[in-house]
């Protein structure tokens, strides 16, 4: 038989486009239009309601960059419409080519009741369904004129990326404002055409399924009338049911579709505008499941929630009823859809904390799965951090997006650095705004990884990002799909429905152990470096605010515990770790809110650890030194505070060779005439820590253009040139036995001050870098004398070891890498940390020693880059980091150094020493919180893990009077039964487990 499918493809096609879509729509008139345009920020939605209007015609240009413009629309319905379907047709001038990243409008009726939002694909608002004729029909829009920032040309550099600097001319023209009839005949035929076309583009050629499709399509075709569409769409559809009929194969794929839509919490839109997209969404969603009796919706990060209910109420009234019907469902139980590489120990654990919360008290729901589809790699500390929250299971589909490897699973069980496992699922459709085509839902059945024992995979299904969610397309293309031959089988289906069958369906998943890295967006570990530094302090600071406001409030009369501080200062920090503002992938707007909101989080935390410590220190003139490490420091117990214990001052001299020496009679350092650290000998250990004729403290620049996304990604042949910047201006003596040094390249310039700490192996490297470059990347390299095949970097809760070499492909991929305060090298016996304040870009390599062909490893930490888009002025300006080097280090060297650098002492006039509240006799047993429980009763909750990856005993000594303790999940929710207690608990851990234990005070 001859393959005549390209020539009905076509055929279809074009009767689709020119005639039946258009019949959707058969008769029209316009309604009038009037326009407020608001002068600055959004307004509440009462103030746009009652604005004064001026008329405005379509074609006529509206909105600058970042405004919004409330419309009135008003018509009539024509009296002979009378027992037809009728729907406003509204398009403020959308692209349909972009369902987000464009103006977008919320619709409202004249008492404020919000009806759907307007999309580039959901442009339409139901009038009536039948019309008796003669209906007035009175509309507003609240309409934002967002930026098209991504368009088709997305690296292009924009200033359109903050409000301070776009322009203030019209980016749209108001297109089509009709009042026109609803064919559901022709609709449902437009439908019927797309899923059966699509499918047949699927089928073999070989399949007499796809034969048997062409020959209806065909037919129908023939049956259309190519000018009374409308009239004859009927007959159409009637030639198409036979094969809409038949059924699915017993072996079909099943697909769980969950109606979703991806919000960016911020992106290349300020937060502010996020608040809208949610508004928008939620109104389109609740008005959709109204009408849709089958369809489930899920919702993921509390804070989109959360601002719903504070800032929208008209919006969240409907969410709340479609929540207690069971078909609006809150997903995933965390804060924000975080990135997970970058946050802390603790912030990683309160995004739980708090998302699971808010669920939980607004609405009686627990999420058993944490929801990340779009987060850009998993950090191998998360999966006991997700079972320490009460949670089982993980989603993301973001792992497709690898460059290099492709992930051998779709279903397995991940497991972390402690041994824990989560069930987990990469949706194989590779999308989280599945559309329902026929060729996504062919992709996921033909490319799911784990047929022969499993064939349940879950869609995402809906536009994201303000376009809308799902449509009510989505939903009849899915309603055919329920049970079609051909085709994989397609129910709605809540996230918890769909993993509690693919466990039931695959007993034994295969497991893979450690992180999930993505083989892309690597450089979201150094973009926006403000950004980054106000997450890294502001986590520290909170650690602070909980230890010394919990001591004092346990310690000090009448002292009390911020608890409604301490919560909302959680939440501004956990929304800053949303996946595209921590990695500094999002517009300038966001980054300089974040700025000034991290100087604001700073100040108020500062003020709290302030009135905290001189709570604790009472009235005295002795100088009191708090330490929030949790080890002990210069003799001040972990948590307590005291006068220090006398340390032996560093000593700066001359070098022969021009330069200087730095010793503290446990190192000994070397610092040529070019400000380079060309020797770093452990004493004790008699050990050279730098590679001979290599210098250490090397800054190096290299071009920096990758072939996408520009805030995001970073190639591997950007190695392939680099600038060695060996010159100085200055080099010469700092204050208190340090080494100044001075660099200009390009427009920028560099200040460095290196000196060493008075009781600690432990080179302190200051670095002020005035920033001026453009595409470049600046890394500080230190090659160092130390054979080692991989190498340890701080995660959640403990550290992670990752190859030095690139013997697979896997290996050499992971060419950037994260760690938290420390990366760690080390041979048997001896090893070598870099710890550092606040950078999380990194990369090691090896390298062979020419004189005795030894080899020896270098790592680099990235401070730097100047990508354009989509901030065009990335990191210009003034940035401050400190790092340090440790020879000599062990792993709990590492970790307690981290902690030192990431936590300086502060002094307190006061009357004598404070007693930490808990101490704990083995440093290998780190306390990451100490804080009063969140439910205001009073008790104390600690939380520590083991930090040095082996086994542990420790005891837990109380300095506060106690009768027992609980030990809980991180919400604080007992896990047994509480157990008495007289100060003194012992715990014996596994490696890197953690534990949360909450004791009541007597």
């Amino acid at each position: 038989m001859h393959d005549d499918r390209g020539l009905v493809e076509a055929r279809l096609k074009r009767v689709l486009d020119e005639r039946v879509r258009p019949a959707v729509y058969p008769e029209s008139v316009p309604l009038e239009v009037a326009v407020w345009n608001a002068p600055g920020e959004p307004v509440p939605v009462e103030e746009g309601l009652a604005a004064p209007v001026t008329p405005i015609a379509v074609g006529d240009p509206w909105g600058p960059p970042w405004g919004t413009s409330w419309f009135r629309v008003t018509g009539t319905v024509p009296e002979e419409w009378a027992g037809k379907s009728v729907e406003a047709i509204l398009d403020l001038g959308f692209d349909e080519n972009m369902p987000g990243f464009q103006c977008e409008g919320l619709v409202y009726r004249p008492d404020g009741t919000p009806v759907k939002g307007l999309n580039p694909r959901n442009q339409w608002v139901r009038v009536g369904a039948p019309v008796d004729g003669g209906e007035e029909v009175r509309l507003h829009i609240e309409a934002a004129s967002n930026p098209v920032l991504l368009d088709y040309h997305p690296f292009v550099p924009t200033r359109l990326g903050d409000i301070e600097t776009s322009h203030r001319d019209p980016l749209y023209k108001l297109a089509r404002m009709d009042l026109a009839v609803f064919d559901e005949t022709v609709w449902r035929l437009v439908i019927d055409l797309e899923v059966l076309g699509e499918l047949m583009a699927e089928l073999p050629v070989a399949s007499g399924r796809r034969w048997d499709i062409l020959r209806a399509v065909d037919r129908s075709l023939d049956a259309l009338d190519l000018q009374d569409i409308n009239g004859t769409a009927e007959a159409a559809r009637s030639e198409l049911t036979e094969v809409l009929s038949s059924p699915a194969e017993p072996s079909a794929h099943r697909i769980s579709a969950v109606g979703h839509a991806h919000i960016d919490s911020a992106w290349l839109w300020p937060l502010r505008e996020t608040v809208r997209k949610v508004a928008r969404t939620t109104s389109n969603m609740t008005a959709l499941l109204d009408d849709e009796p089958e369809f489930v919706f899920a919702m993921s990060q509390a804070q989109q929630w959360a601002w719903i209910k504070e800032y929208r109420p008209e919006v969240w009234a409907k969410v709340v009823k479609a929540v207690a019907d069971g078909r609006f469902v809150p997903a995933g139980g965390m804060w924000v859809e975080a990135d997970t590489n970058m946050p802390g120990s603790e912030a990683m654990a309160r995004q739980f904390v708090h998302g699971k919360r808010f669920f939980i008290d607004e609405f009686g729901v627990e999420n058993d799965e944490a929801w990340l589809p779009d987060t850009f790699g998993f950090a191998a500390g998360l999966p006991q951090i997700i079972k320490a929250a009460g949670s089982k299971w993980l989603l993301t589909q973001k792992i497709s997006w690898s460059q290099t490897n492709t992930f051998p699973h779709h279903t397995f069980q991940w497991e972390g650095i402690d041994g824990t496992r989560i069930f987990t699922h990469f949706p194989p459709v590779d999308t989280y705004n599945c559309a329902m085509k026929g060729s996504e839902i062919a992709h996921a059945a033909r490319n799911f990884k784990d047929k022969g024992v499993a064939r349940h995979s879950l869609a995402p299904t809906g536009w994201g990002d303000g376009g809308g969610g799902t449509t009510r397309e989505m939903i009849a293309k899915a309603a055919r799909l329920k049970d079609l031959e051909g085709s994989a089988r397609v129910v709605w289906e809540t996230p918890a429905e769909f993993f509690a069958q693919a466990q039931r369906e695959y007993a034994n998943p295969p497991v893979w152990v450690g992180e999930l890295y993505l083989e892309l967006h690597r450089a979201t570990l150094t973009s926006q470096a403000r950004t980054k530094q106000g997450n890294r302090r502001s986590e520290h600071l909170l650690r602070e605010a909980e230890l010394w406001s919990a001591t004092a409030a346990v310690r000090v009369a009448g002292f009390a515990y911020p608890y409604a501080d301490l919560d909302r200062i959680w939440k501004t920090v956990l929304l800053h770790q949303f996946h595209d503002i921590l990695p500094g992938s999002s517009i300038a707007w966001v980054h300089r809110e974040a700025e000034k909101t991290y100087a604001a989080v700073a100040a108020e935390l500062t003020g709290l650890v302030e009135k905290a410590q001189r709570a604790l220190a009472g009235e005295g003139t002795q100088p009191l030194v708090f330490n929030a490490t949790p080890h002990t420091r210069h003799g001040v117990a972990a948590g307590g505070a005291a006068a220090p214990a006398g340390a032996a001052r560093p000593e700066l001299s001359a070098r022969p060779d021009g330069g200087f020496v730095l010793s503290n009679g446990l190192l000994r350092v070397e610092i040529d005439g070019r400000g380079l650290v060309v020797s770093a000998y452990d004493i004790a250990a008699g050990r050279e820590a730098i590679v001979p004729g290599r210098p250490a403290n090397l800054l190096q620049l290299h071009p920096d253009f990758p072939n996408m996304w520009d805030a995001w990604d970073v190639d591997a042949f950007y190695r392939n040139t680099v600038t060695d910047l060996v010159e100085a201006d200055e080099v010469a003596p700092g204050e208190d036995a340090s080494v100044r040094v001075v660099r200009s390249f390009g427009s920028s310039r560099v200040t460095q001050v290196l000196t060493l700490a008075p009781d600690s192996s432990r080179l302190d490297i200051r670095t002020e870098v005035d920033w001026h470059e453009t595409e470049k990347f600046l890394k500080l390299a230190f090659p160092l004398d130390v054979h080692a095949e991989r190498y340890a970097s701080e995660t959640q809760f403990g550290h992670f070891y990752r190859a030095a070499h690139t013997n697979t492909s896997w290996e050499a991929a992971k060419f950037e890498a994260c760690n938290h305060r420390f990366v760690h090298l080390e041979e048997p016996g001896w090893g070598v940390a870099l710890v550092t304040d606040s950078t999380y870009g990194h990369d090691v390599t090896r390298t062979v020693r020419p004189e005795d062909a030894g080899t020896t490893t270098t790592l680099r930490v990235s401070l730097l880059r100047a990508p354009r888009f989509p901030d065009p002025e990335t990191d210009q300006g003034l940035h401050r980091f400190r790092h340090a080097l440790v020879p000599g280090a062990t792993i709990g060297d590492a970790v307690r150094e981290g902690y030192g650098v990431n936590l300086p002492e502060r002094t307190v006039p006061g009357a004598g020493p404070v007693e930490p509240l808990v101490a704990v006799d083995n440093d290998a047993v780190v306390v990451t919180a100490v804080k009063l429980a969140d439910d205001g009763s009073g008790d104390v909750v600690v939380r520590f893990h083991e930090a040095c990856g082996g086994r542990a005993r420790a005891r837990l000594m109380l300095g506060f009077a106690t009768v027992s303790f609980t030990p809980t999940d991180l919400l604080e929710r007992p896990l047994g039964e509480p157990e008495p207690t007289e100060g003194l608990v012992e715990v014996a851990l596994r490696p890197f487990e953690l534990r949360t234990l909450r004791f009541s005070r007597g």
